[in-house]
């Protein structure tokens, strides 16, 4: 630690800590547009500009606190420590020549822009400005710039601050964006005036700082200070991000990312942030019977009784699928329910993974996602995280920059870093090249294994493959298996216990056929058998919706208070931001009903009840936002998992085909509608054009 006083107080800072970041453990403010914590320093804006005395003595002129370390500093002189002033008229000065060179060519357009009333720009200039400016020339104009449907430019507002083009090029990795030209002739701008091809190009307009990039889809739509906002957790894949949904009325009008270093850091992908105009289309909104091959509307009454009615056979012959995007507590509601029917038939797994039903590290991302800071060799096996899960896709990217080696198995895929391409299929497990050595030497691997791998017949030998190979290059006090899930429930529906029974079938075996009536908690992604009573429970009219006999609309997961775990075993609650839509309610009070019509009441009336009694019968759903991690795998044996079996040699692939339209909700959006076709488009391009 290095001594030095910040504004006339001592403090102790690491002796790599920025002047900015030594200033702001003292409690001074710095402003700044171009730093950035999780960006590489550019040091271009000098808004952050200090006063530095050595010796009691000040330097010839201000310094930018961002692109000088603590170390750099000269040694103290005459027995006084180092001082940086934030506060002094010498930096106050600084600080309003800087503002009014950046306002030199700004337009005077707040009134107009998206960023007002969070723009960085308006707070700093009314902090740190002059009240006027003596700069009377024509200001300059700068030709908008095509970025794709999600982020709109006005790039005459631009500072030139780079976050936008050292986002791209650190952590998305698509190095698209770019400077052009010098001094006033300078622009930011993408190289080939094409859209951003990466999964996480809108977290840009997060971290731009004035009104030059922002919302496209939100254009003009609100106010911040119009919107509710509320804290949630995103279901579009399965980490878990930490988001905030901003609503006005009953309508969620946009999504932005939280701040959970463990997790998401601040990014979210562009899916969790757009996908949010598909909560208002083609809604379920009312029950609905059908008769003579149509759906007709009924009444919650005359459904809940013909469900009651369909469900009220051999209970052998009834059976219940959980979605991709059920939540923990309707899979319960649902559990307990076919339980007191005395139905052995219910699976979270509508895919047909192999996988559950051992220990909880059998299926868990057991090096937790903030481990991978500290991965020295991963090795990817039937997965594309850069498709299932791009945040944790950017931070495997992050570990390879840090120097990690990176393996993979299955599709040789871009994933924004370089990677030693082993196999397409599972016989590569058994012999990984020269990767092997590497993954041996290691003293942090990490084995991620994907729903793609568990997907399929060969599945729990695949699984049994790659426990035996984290088994022998796991270290004492490190766990190297890891299974990255595409499905926001799978997890949660794998710790209740929803998978069959004794005697039991499993998702793949109801789905083909053969029993009377069939429960579906938000299937869509599953091809549903011709014969039997199909009763959907869910929120769009998708492919469920459209094969069902019976349906009943449930809510969102922004219009209800739900627990979600991610991929690592973290339990987080979901909140609501808006109602159901028409008469849909939650998904568990719909099953509480319906047990009051089948005779076999559940024992809970009330959403703490039913959370009480999931804690009760699962005790890992009260050790909220705890990822169990290698404390709770110490003694958990990775090469036990999974079933002796043959290995295909068929080459893995990844689940998902399209990023944008994975679920009922990115398919009912416009926007990802708009996404995915220019993607399409773009892939279809040779090189001649």
């Amino acid at each position: 630690m290095a001594k030095i006083l910040v504004d006339g107080v001592e403090v102790d800072v690491p002796p790599e800590f920025t002047l900015l970041q030594a200033c702001e453990a003292a409690g001074a403010e710095i402003p700044r547009f171009c730093y950035h914590e999780r960006l590489s320093i550019a040091g271009n804006c000098r808004m952050c500009l200090i006063e530095v005395k050595v010796g009691g003595k000040s330097g010839p002129k201000p310094v930018a606190s961002c692109a000088q370390q603590v170390k750099d500093l000269p040694p103290p002189r005459d027995d006084k420590l180092n001082e940086l002033v934030t506060k002094g008229a010498t930096v106050a000065k600084a600080r309003n020549g800087v503002m009014e060179f950046l306002l030199i060519n700004h337009p005077l357009d707040c009134p107009i822009c998206d960023q007002g009333g969070e723009c960085d720009l308006q707070d700093q200039s009314v902090a740190y400005g002059r009240g006027g400016s003596r700069f009377d020339e024509n200001k300059r104009a700068v030709e908008e710039k095509f970025m794709g449907p999600l982020v709109k430019t006005v790039m005459t507002r631009c500072i030139q601050c780079t976050r936008c083009v050292r986002f791209a090029t650190e952590v998305a990795g698509v190095p698209e964006l770019g400077a052009t030209g010098r001094g006033e002739d300078m622009e930011i701008t993408t190289y080939l005036e094409a859209a951003l091809t990466s999964e996480l190009s809108a977290n840009v307009i997060d971290l731009c700082p004035v009104g030059a990039l922002t919302s496209k889809p939100y254009a003009f739509n609100a106010r911040p200070w119009e919107l509710k906002k509320t804290d949630s957790i995103d279901v579009m894949d399965a980490l878990g991000s930490n988001i905030r949904v901003d609503a006005r009325g009953n309508a969620v009008l946009r999504v932005l990312p939280r701040t959970n270093d463990e997790i998401n850091e601040e990014w979210i992908s562009d899916k969790a942030r757009y996908a949010e105009d598909g909560l208002q289309r083609q809604r379920l909104d009312q029950p609905y019977i059908r008769e003579n091959g149509k759906l007709r509307p009924a009444s919650w009454d005359e459904a809940l009784s013909a469900t009651a009615r369909a469900l009220s056979g051999d209970p052998k012959r009834i059976g219940a699928i959980a979605g991709d995007l059920a939540c923990a507590e309707s899979m319960k509601a649902a559990l307990d329910l076919f339980r007191a029917l005395g139905s052995p038939n219910t699976d979270c797994r509508a895919d047909g993974a192999e996988i559950g039903g051992g220990a909880r590290e059998g299926y868990l991302f057991n090096s937790t996602i903030a481990g991978l800071d500290e991965a020295d060799a991963i090795l990817l096996i039937g997965t594309n995280p850069r498709l299932e899960a791009p945040v944790l896709n950017a931070r495997i990217r992050k570990a390879w920059l840090r120097g990690a080696e990176i393996g993979v198995i299955g599709e040789a895929a871009d994933l924004t870093y370089r990677y030693a391409h082993i196999g397409a299929g599972p016989q590569s497990i058994a012999d990984l090249g020269a990767f092997g050595d590497a993954l041996n030497k290691a003293q942090k691997p990490l084995i991620i294994l994907g729903a793609g791998a568990l997907a399929r017949a060969d599945g729990a030998a695949v699984l049994a493959a790659a426990g035996k190979l984290a088994a022998r290059v796991s270290k004492e006090g490190w766990q190297a298996f890891n299974v990255l899930h595409s499905a926001a429930s799978r997890v949660a529906g794998l710790d209740l216990g929803f998978l069959p029974g004794a005697g039991g079938k499993s998702a793949k075996e109801m789905l083909a056929g053969g029993l009377d009536a069939l429960l579906l908690l938000g299937v869509d992604e599953a091809e549903l058998p011709k014969a039997g009573t199909v009763i959907y429970i869910g929120t769009h009219g998708d492919a469920g919706a459209h094969r069902a006999d019976i349906i009943l609309p449930g809510a969102a997961y922004t219009e209800k208070d739900a627990t979600w775990v991610n991929t690592e075993g973290r339990v987080q609650y979901g909140r609501r931001a808006a109602f159901p839509k028409g008469q849909a309610k939650d998904d568990w009070a719909i099953l509480r009903a319906l047990s009051g019509v089948l005779g076999k009441v559940l024992p809970y009336d009330s959403l703490e009840a039913l959370r009480a009694k999931m804690i009760a019968d699962h005790p890992s759903f009260g050790q909220v936002d705890y990822a169990p991690g290698h404390a709770g795998a110490a003694s958990f044996d990775a090469g036990a998992i999974g079933a002796a079996g043959a290995l295909s040699e068929a080459a893995f692939k990844s689940p998902i085909t399209d990023f944008y339209l994975t679920n009922p909700i990115a398919r009912a959006s416009k926007t990802m509608a708009e996404c995915s076709k220019l993607k399409a488009s773009a892939s279809h391009k040779v090189a001649a054009e």
